[in-house]
């Protein structure tokens, strides 16, 4: 047995309750030894305390009031007491009135829809075909490009 082991076992035999091989390990080990006659003698103090009693009155007391607080009127507005609560509303209604003030009227997004955006990276074969095929009825009807192809012609005979 090792100490972490005897450590575990140390309650169990501090209520007199055998543990097999603590003994043996307790006449090896002088710290375990040392440690087991420690929390006996913790055990032995304890067991000679004595709590303190209560009051004779405590009872009566006890009853007293909590008849006095079941007596006390209570209002739906009673959470304003407790200042978390009250807090926790107060922010809690800021919040939704910022809210809604800041929310988008309806009707303009009906009026003014917003594109969706659209992410081209440059530099790829896709996006120059996505790019060609946008702009294809442009280049179709560019005539510019014709009288230079013809004049690029003319000028190298």
């Amino acid at each position: 047995m090792i100490c972490k082991e005897a450590r575990e076992c140390m309650l169990e035999a501090v209520e007199a309750n055998p543990v097999e091989g603590l003994d043996e390990h307790l006449n090896a080990c002088a710290s375990c030894a040392q440690e087991l006659k420690s929390m006996r003698q913790t055990m032995a103090l304890l067991d000679q305390w004595e709590g303190p009693e209560p009051s004779p009155y405590f009872d009566s007391r006890l009853r007293a009031r909590l008849r006095e607080a079941a007596a006390e009127p209570r209002s739906w507005l009673g959470w304003l007491r407790k200042p978390a609560i009250a807090f926790a509303m107060a922010l809690l209604m800021v919040v939704s009135v910022t809210i809604f003030r800041n929310a988008p009227d309806h009707n303009d997004i009906a009026k003014n829809p917003k594109p969706p955006a659209t992410i081209n990276q440059t530099g790829t074969a896709v996006s120059d075909l996505q790019e060609l095929e946008h702009d294809g009825d442009m280049y179709a009807n560019f005539d510019m490009l014709d009288d230079l192809g013809t004049e690029a012609e003319t000028a190298n005979p």
